[in-house]
Formats: C-alpha cells, structure tokens, sequence
C-alpha cells in the first residue's frame, strides 16, 4: 500500500452535486490492490484521525498540495488534435474545411500512432485520467489508440467511426478489400471484431460510434443498433442536436422519426452506457426520453461557444432529470484543460436569453467533471471520485502555480472561494502530478 498526505478533495454519493464535495484541509489517502489487485482507494479523510490506523505505512508528504479526483471526459475526438483553433462559418463548414481532411490521415497507422501518443499524452498533462473519445473511420486509428492507451494503463473507450454516406469518400466506412462485403457490412463487422479485441481489456473499453445521423445509412444504424443489443456492456457515443442546420438535415433524411434523438432511439441506440454529446435543442419530449432511456449528455461548452451552436439547458435538464457530464470535445473545443471546460460550462449556464439561466456553483461545476462524469458513463464509485473502493487515479493540484492563483487562493475564504479561483484562473499548470491507479 502507499499513502499520501495532503489536502484532499472527493464527493459525498448521497447528496446534491452543488453541496457533494468533501474537503479536507489536512487528509491521508492511502491506496492499495483490492482483491483482483486493482489499486484502489482503500480509506481517506482526516490525518489526525487515520494516521494511527497505519503506523508502520511510509507517507509521501506534498504540503501545499491538493489531491483532487483525476478529471473524466465525456467526449472528445483523438484525431483532432490538429484542428483546434481552426476558423468556420460554423459546424457543418468547419467539418468540410478542416476535420475530414485531417481525418483521411488516419488510414495510416503510423499517422494514427503518434497522433494516439499526443493525444494521451495532453489528457495526462491536463489531469484527465479517463475519456471517451472517437476514433475515424479507419480501423487502423482505433488499433492505435487501444496500444497506446494500455501503455499508459488508463481507463479510455473509443470506437470505430460509422460513417457510410454523405461525406468525402476518404473518410466513409470502405468495402472489404476482396469485395464480398460492402462499406455498410464491413463497417459493422469490424466493430464487432473490435470489440472482442478490446472491450474490457485491461481498463479498455468500446464505444459504438455513429459518427452522426445523417452519416449513417438506415442499415448502418440499424446494424449498430443490434450490436448493442448483443454488447450490453459497451458503450454507445454520438452526436445529437449541436447545430440547428444539422437538426434539419437529419429531421429531412429520418421524417419519421419523431425528433432527431428519437432517431436513434428507433434503432436502438439509446440505452444505459450511451452518451450524446450536445443535446442543446432539446424539447422536454426529448429530455424525458434521456431520462427513460438511461442516455446521459456530454456537455461540451468551449466547442458549442466556439462554433456559435448554442448554450446548454441545465435548468431544462434538472427539472425533467437526465443525466450529463463534462466534456471537452477537442477538437471543435478548444483546450484540453478541466479548468477551461468548467468555466465555459459557467459561461453556458449563466446565459439567460435563450434559455433560462442558472449559477452554478464551483462543486457542482466540478463534480460534472469527475463523479457527475463517471456517473454518465455507469462508472459512479470506479472513477472519478476518491472515496474507499474507487480506482486511485488522482491529480495532485498546486494552487501556487502562477503569481495570480497564489494571490487569489490565499484570500480564499471558504471551499466555494478555493474551487472557483482554479477554475476561472487555472490551467496545465495548476496539475503538478497526474497519477494512474494501475501505474503505482
């Protein structure tokens, strides 16, 4: 077992998100193999109380520090790193323009190998120790992101992007190379030969991965639909309502469908384990279908700021009471970093003339990012907390970092004041250690 002594931040299960964290001051973690020698969080919470508990444990002492919940994300796309920051018109353009051309790259495996190392990388630099992320449509970007990931021995999911019409042939789904098996077939075979190579692998797991409606075939989603009836414990990740020319182009090419999400809903592509990100232009027919369904929303502020797609509706989400995360969606957001996604998420709440707007505090803001996260992906009590029996992975946070934070930290009056100033003025550099349960 190893310990650890310093601040240290984590989340009550039973109470509200606004109201969950738990801080203290002067806390011990000690971690340690549970019974399949997965490193967990074997006990936390007061030095004074717990260090007697374990008088012969050696303690690595970080004065100053913070030990915070590693950050999950939602959604984020690892083939993008390339297209941050880059200028559109919008969605649909900024996709012509930018991120197909860049995606046709990744039938290369050496390109889908070094783009797969950065990409992980940054997440680690930031202090993001799980995400869900799309790969392309190129299997050969998903085999590198699996070798790479179970390197790092981090809880990552990924899948093959299923997309077989309406975009440059580069980027669709291709037939078999011996031409028994058209693009739509293949594509559906290689997900499912991927997900008995991978899914539950180590910490590995699959995601299904419409990339969005209107680049899918009724046979394509008809055919991931019926994988994950046959893989309930993979998950399902995809796009829905981001973008108002994009909700009429999917409402044009499935009319029967009552909305864009019931789309995927009729193919049977909404359940437990299945996570859409954006879900901005939502009626309450369609958050009560995220609710029925058990689909949870990947709330991805600085990519919707970004491309002018629209603001969020907390209010709208908690009155009719679905589930959602944070996200950083890279690359249409644009920044890796935990602090920066937290406080767009300040921004998209608090706007009020499209929606009704909410202030939310600094812990629900940041339990979004870890325990609220984790809960979206049916991992509460896995990941993204630091209570006894989670997976120890943890960030080790230095409030000092820049001349600004030390400043406004040390005027902190309360945990209100602590948790608001690193998400309004942090960054990288606020992380001073990111740390892999499994790693240790």
């Amino acid at each position: 077992m190893k310990a650890y002594r310093a601040a240290i931040l984590r989340f009550a299960t039973d109470r509200d998100p606004g109201q969950a964290a738990i801080y203290e001051q002067d806390g011990l973690l000690v971690v340690g193999p549970n019974a399949q020698g997965t490193q967990v969080v074997q006990a936390v919470g007061p030095w004074h109380e717990l260090r007697a508990c374990f008088p012969d444990l050696a303690v690595t002492h970080w004065p100053g520090r913070i030990i915070a919940p590693g950050f999950v994300d939602l959604h984020s796309h690892y083939p993008q790193s390339n297209v941050i920051g880059s200028p559109a018109e919008g969605l649909l353009p900024w996709l012509e323009n930018y991120t197909f051309p860049e995606e046709k790259r990744f039938t290369s495996p050496d390109y889908s190998t070094e783009a797969a190392q950065f990409f992980i990388a940054e997440l680690l630099r930031q202090g993001v120790t799980t995400a869900l992320t799309f790969a392309t449509s190129h299997p050969a970007s998903v085999q590198a992101f699996f070798t790479e990931a179970q390197k790092h021995r981090m809880r990552l999911i990924t899948g093959l992007c299923l997309m077989d019409r309406h975009a440059p042939p580069d980027v669709l789904n291709q037939p078999a190379a011996n031409g028994r098996f058209d693009a739509t077939e293949q594509s559906l075979l290689d997900t499912e030969a991927l997900i008995q190579r991978w899914h539950g692998v180590d910490r590995l797991g699959y995601a299904i991965t419409p990339r969005f409606a209107p680049t899918s075939s009724e046979a394509q989603l008809r055919g991931a639909g019926e994988l994950a009836a046959r893989y309930q414990d993979v998950w399902i990740q995809s796009h829905v309502a981001e973008n108002k020319s994009e909700i009429a182009w999917a409402r044009a090419l499935f009319p029967a469908s009552r909305s864009y999400l019931a789309t995927y809903g009729d193919f049977g592509l909404l359940r437990e384990r299945a996570i859409y990100a954006h879900c901005i232009h939502f009626d309450d027919d369609d958050r009560a279908l995220m609710r029925d369904t058990g689909a949870a929303a990947a709330v991805s502020p600085t990519s919707n700021l970004f491309l002018g797609s629209g603001f969020f509706d907390y209010a709208g989400a908690d009155r009719v009471g679905f589930c959602y995360g944070l996200a950083s969606d890279v690359g249409g957001g644009t920044s890796f970093s935990p602090f920066h996604t937290m406080l767009a998420a300040y921004y998209a709440g608090r706007e009020g003339q499209t929606k009704p707007g909410v202030s939310l505090n600094p812990q629900h803001l940041w339990w979004q990012h870890t325990a609220g996260a984790a809960q979206a992906l049916g991992l509460a009590g896995v990941v993204g907390n630091l209570q006894p029996g989670c997976e120890a992975d943890f960030v080790v946070l230095n409030p000092q970092a820049t001349p600004l934070l030390a400043r406004k930290t040390a005027l902190a009056a309360n945990l209100e004041e602590l948790l608001f100033s690193m998400i309004v003025l942090g960054d990288d550099r606020l992380v001073a250690q990111t740390v892999i349960s499994q790693a240790l």
